[in-house]
């Protein structure tokens, strides 16, 4: 077992505990971005200028009016930007942008005295406008070629030879919404002027480093003249990774000119009508499976809604691409992916990153095709799984394909489902208006950032002369339990009890140049930085115990804060050895840093390695339809889920609990509509807040929901031989999706092939069991004899 993997006696990761900050999130106690605004004098409020047209060039701005509003400071504008007026990476994202790009755009921003008065100064700025035509849908797009960003292409194997040699050809289309991230905690930023001159940012950031980078450009200062701190976030979900730039510069912007503390909060609809979402994609495709019904072929194209500017996705596609396998091997593959260019919100990272879409749509080719193939889903499924000496269609070989079958068996045991399935078929038999079903599916997720120099991280960690630590590391917390397990590293490192250790708030001035905390490799990036920090100072440690205890460095162990030597009763205590060490000149403190091995990526040959490992998982999911309305309810949920050997378990469970939840929420429930009509509101988001954007709810949760940690699982050259745990359980949610077209199915003859709207709201699935219906009027009851012709015979065909 490598060093990184290697557990010592008696650690303090393994162990269940609660999240560091739950105490203090259930008594209101915790402080967020905006708590520190009633701590902070003199502070100025800032409120956006949103012009509510889709598309169309500024003519004339006018700031006079606002500042004759009672309590209004200042207007921000372009003009007022010293530095690069952009809040993007890729350059293509104006902070006060000259042509409105979107519903919504903020093109100026009005400090005042109090929200009421900034928002009044902002009502009154007046902007005229030369409006242009918009694209505002996906298919807009691809009919108009409205195109942008790079278009990555992937291919193995011959193409043209797997469908020749496919005995059964199929081909359909695919369209399935975005998702709202819907953090309880709106955009926030905090900015003011310290005494020495420099900026100082509290921001609601995933990403601190990034915020410092996009501040201090807008700002024309450099790096180590800004520091971003971020205490916590209260969801983030990859909203928050590239977003929060934009609004931290304006605070930093009005703060540098007023020389005050400058406050931007969105509410929530300015934050759901200004902040980018999850990509919604289009896909084509076409997949040759052979009499046995496995994959020979598959040729497909997937095209991204990016919105208005690039932001992340250009990755989020190669992403998709580089999972659109999911646990299946595909000998022969040609997949394409592009960007749409639309006039809506920038679209950006959420909790998957693209893997979900990618995912979605060979999921979705699966439980369409298995009827055609007069095959169970479950067994199409199967047959096609990974096995040893496999390599995804971009070269990667896949490391311990066997935990797929592993884990798929162990849920069929826990959930019993041979026995339920006998159990569903007599219910089914003796209910003609409500049935059930139950679905199984898997997931394969890679782990590491798409881009190679991400994957690294930093760590600073100081012992004081009394025994106590205090850690510090590049990775923030939007109430994932990062900060809980990176505790529990440094405890374990170090070999003392978990309260000798406190941890700092993320700030770019103790840990430079970070990564964001996202793509799940924050515990994987932080913790090795954490333990390899520690490490540095347990071996000075380790030399001055040895020369106390009388016996080599080498036969000394500190558990449970007491220095041991292997054949002696001599001990000792970590407060005194840290005094010792500290008389003795030691230092002790020590800066880690970690960066992955074994990484490579050649992004235009689309090919190479470019994750670290696999995350193994698979859910059975059991619902009930009613057939009259199309509404359901998720009955029963089984979960086993590969997270290596678990840093701490609670908080894993809880992880893969959550993000079953929110993946479900977004193949059912979240219906993201925009008006895309040619009336003056055209462009505007409809669904503004909770009362018209669904979200999960109690009555959504499974009646039982059983999650279950693969055991003896420990992942080779991960520290403690744990595994991410963020993303890859949101993809668990397939099997809700697939068991509610299975139970539509219920409702005609065997073998049609039902499409499933995305998200599958009880509406679209009330059309789905319509159109099972009309499929089995219009074959006379043997859809099966038919060919397994389905619903929508245009959306899906047997080539």
């Amino acid at each position: 077992m490598s060093h990184l993997s290697e557990r010592p006696e008696k650690p303090v990761v393994g162990i269940s505990m609660p999240h560091e900050s739950a105490g203090l999130h259930v008594t209101g106690a915790a402080l967020y971005t905006d708590d520190l605004v009633h701590r902070t004098k003199d502070v100025l409020h800032a409120y956006p200028v949103q012009v509510m047209k889709a598309h169309g060039r500024i003519t004339a701005l006018r700031t006079e009016p606002a500042l004759a509003v009672p309590g209004v400071v200042r207007v921000l504008t372009g003009a007022d930007v010293p530095g690069v007026n952009d809040a993007g990476m890729k350059h293509d994202e104006p902070l006060f942008p000259d042509t409105v790009m979107f519903h919504g755009h903020a093109v100026a921003w009005v400090l005042g005295e109090t929200l009421e008065a900034a928002r009044l100064g902002a009502a009154a700025v007046e902007v005229e406008l030369d409006e242009e035509p918009s694209v505002i849908t996906l298919r807009e797009a691809i009919e108009t070629e409205s195109f942008h960003g790079a278009r990555p292409l992937m291919v193995t194997g011959d193409v043209d030879a797997g469908f020749a040699d496919s005995a059964h050809v199929f081909t359909g289309e695919f369209q399935f919404s975005d998702q709202e991230h819907f953090y309880l905690e709106t955009h926030a930023a905090l900015a003011l002027v310290d005494e020495n001159g420099q900026m100082f940012v509290q921001s609601s950031t995933q990403h601190p480093s990034e915020t410092q980078e996009i501040v201090a450009h807008v700002l024309g200062l450099h790096s180590h003249e800004v520091t971003v701190q971020c205490l916590r976030m209260g969801g983030g979900f990859g909203g928050k990774e590239m977003q929060p730039q934009g609004f931290a510069a304006v605070a930093a912007l009005g703060a540098r000119l007023t020389g005050r503390p400058v406050r931007v909060r969105l509410n929530r609809t300015q934050d759901l009508t200004m902040s980018g979402k999850r990509h919604g994609f289009h896909a084509t495709w076409k997949i040759g499976f052979d009499t046995e019904g496995r994959i020979q072929a598959l040729d497909a194209t997937l095209t991204a809604d990016g919105g208005w500017s690039l932001d992340l996705s250009e990755p989020v596609v190669a992403r998709a691409l580089c999972h659109i396998d999911n646990t299946y091997w595909i000998p022969n593959a040609r997949v394409a992916g592009r960007i749409a260019k639309t006039n809506k919100v920038s679209n950006t990272a959420f909790r998957g990153f693209g893997g979900p879409q990618g995912m979605l749509v060979i999921e979705d080719v699966m439980g369409r095709c298995a009827p055609l193939l007069g095959l169970d889903p479950m067994e199409l499924r199967e047959r096609n799984f990974y096995r040893q000496g496999h390599s995804t269609p971009y070269g990667q070989p896949v490391p311990h394909p066997e935990r797929i079958s592993v884990i798929w068996q162990q849920v069929q045991e826990d959930a019993a489902i041979a026995e339920r399935k006998r159990e569903i078929a007599a219910f089914n038999a003796s209910h003609p208006d409500t049935k059930r079903a139950l679905a199984l599916t898997g997931i394969k997720f890679g782990i590491s950032f798409n881009l190679t120099a991400f994957n690294q991280a930093g760590a600073l960690v100081l012992v004081y002369k009394d025994g106590s630590v205090l850690i510090n590391h590049g990775g923030t917390e939007m109430g994932q339990g990062l900060h809980t397990k990176m505790l529990q590293v440094a405890a374990t490192t170090l070999g003392i009890p978990m309260h000798k250790v406190r941890l700092a708030p993320t700030r770019t001035d103790k840990v430079p140049n970070t990564s964001a905390t996202a793509a799940s490799a924050g515990a994987d990036l932080n913790g090795a930085a954490v333990k390899n920090a520690c490490e540095q100072i347990r071996e000075r440690l380790l030399q001055v115990a040895g020369t106390q205890l009388g016996t080599n460095a080498s036969d000394v162990r500190i558990v449970e804060g007491v220095a041991r030597a292997f054949g002696s009763d001599k001990e000792l205590a970590w407060d005194d050895l840290v005094r010792t060490a500290y008389f003795q000149r030691v230092q002790l403190s020590a800066a880690g840093f970690y960066r992955t091995e074994g990484l490579h990526w050649d992004a235009k040959a689309f090919h190479g390695s470019p994750f670290k490992y696999f995350s193994y998982g698979a859910a059975a999911t059991e619902v009930e339809v009613d057939g009259f309305t199309g509404a359901y309810r998720i009955r029963r949920v089984d979960i086993v889920h590969d997270v290596g050997d678990s840093l701490s378990p609670m908080i894993d469970i809880g992880q893969v609990e959550g993000g079953f939840v929110q993946g479900a929420g977004w193949l059912t429930l979240e219906d993201m509509r925009w008006d895309s009509g040619d009336g003056p509101n055209r462009g505007r988001l409809l669904t503004q807040a909770a009362s018209t954007y669904k979200l999960p709810s109690f009555s959504e949760m499974p009646e039982e929901f059983n999650v279950r940690l693969l055991e003896n699982a420990t992942e080779e050259g991960a520290v403690y031989g744990s595994k991410a745990v963020g993303e890859p359980p949101l993809m668990l949610a397939f099997s809700v999706r697939e068991a509610l077209r299975q139970a539509a199915a219920e409702f005609g003859p065997a073998g049609i092939s039902v499409e499933l709207a995305s998200p599958a709201t009880p509406e679209a699935v009330y059309w789905a069991i319509e159109g099972v219906r009309e499929a089995g009027a219009r074959y006379g009851g043997h859809a099966s004899d038919a060919g397994g012709v389905p619903a929508d015979a245009s959306a899906l065909s047997n080539v």
